[in-house]
């Protein structure tokens, strides 16, 4: 019982110290004029991906390469298959803004991606597959492009609300943003070394704890915001938080753990590459290639149905 109380323990300090560098990181910027565009796409966006990159981080300094690798695809099936098919049954999600016609078919790109620079053996005719150093800094400029695209056309298009930042002293806003770091290094530690010590207990991989369990503790952030933003008439901010943490995962969060070490990609791992890319697919199909660039209830339910069907598969 104890690893498991520790690993819970570490997923409530993962998440509340990633709300507390968020709310101090947004105060501080905000005092130095720094506009409501940027910060939201840049602080808010990075506290929502702050539990998977501390995780990655920590797995990839510890050798742990099959929770690397199973936390970023378990995480990215996650947001697509469960959070996406619990949303679109609570309403019908309608697709209006061009940027997220853009990022779901970058979505598609990234986990195919992800797919070519895991599968060596296959397409270089090498002994063993793995994601290395040099694909983990692509992945990093993909993502600089990805970061410099969304400035650009932030600016451009008008935003009808600011975002709801809070007033906070200068000094409370360095310490929330110290304390929360901090948080998220304990937190992100509690859940790899427990993670680990559950998977050795009952008979595991660590891929499988990665895939199911760690991450979708660390997609709990997106859960929340994306079931808020739709109950809210916001469907475009519930899809857009969906997609966009998909390409922080693969292409920043991937990227900086294979700097960091390289990423071993086994047999196993095989299926879950392929999955991230059908739900990447399904994803474009149903929005594209449907009526009205609109996810339906119905498929919301298939994505749900796919989703429970892998996890009884895997385990």
């Amino acid at each position: 019982m104890l690893p498991i109380l520790l690993l819970l323990a570490g997923f409530a300090a993962l998440i509340y110290g990633a709300n507390q560098m968020v709310n101090g990181a947004s105060s501080l910027a905000k005092r130095m004029n720094i506009s409501d565009i940027v910060i939201g796409l840049t602080i808010v966006a990075f506290g929502t991906s702050a539990p998977e990159l501390v995780v990655n981080t920590l797995a990839a300094i510890n050798k742990n390469t099959e929770m690397v690798l199973g936390n970023v695809i378990g995480s990215n099936v996650f947001n697509v298959l469960v959070i996406l098919g619990i949303t679109a049954l609570i309403a019908p999600l309608n697709v209006k803004k061009s940027t997220t016609w853009i990022e779901i078919p970058l979505s598609l790109l990234a986990a195919l991606a992800v797919w070519l620079m895991a599968n060596d053996t296959l397409l270089n005719r090498i002994d063993a597959d793995a994601i290395l150093r040099s694909d983990g800094i692509l992945l990093l400029l993909f993502f600089t492009i990805f970061m410099g695209y969304n400035l650009a056309v932030a600016k451009k298009e008008p935003h009808e609300e600011n975002l709801n930042l809070p007033s906070i002293s200068i000094p409370k806003s360095i310490f929330l943003t110290l304390f929360g770091l901090v948080l998220l290094i304990v937190g992100g530690n509690l859940i790899v070394d427990n993670a680990v010590l559950i998977a050795q207990k009952i008979g595991l991989s660590e891929r499988v704890i990665a895939l199911t369990i760690v991450s979708v503790g660390t997609s709990l952030p997106e859960l929340a915001t994306s079931i808020v933003a739709v109950r809210k008439g916001n469907v475009d901010l519930a899809i857009g938080n969906v997609v966009g943490s998909n390409i922080f995962n693969s292409f920043l969060i991937l990227g900086v753990s294979a700097i960091i070490s390289p990423v071993q990609v086994t047999t196993n791992a095989q299926p879950d590459l392929l999955l991230n890319i059908i739900a990447g697919l399904l994803l474009f199909i149903f929005v594209f290639m449907g009526k009205g660039r609109v996810i339906s209830r119905i498929e919301g339910f298939i994505f749900l149905v796919i989703y429970t069907s892998y996890i009884f598969w895997l385990l």
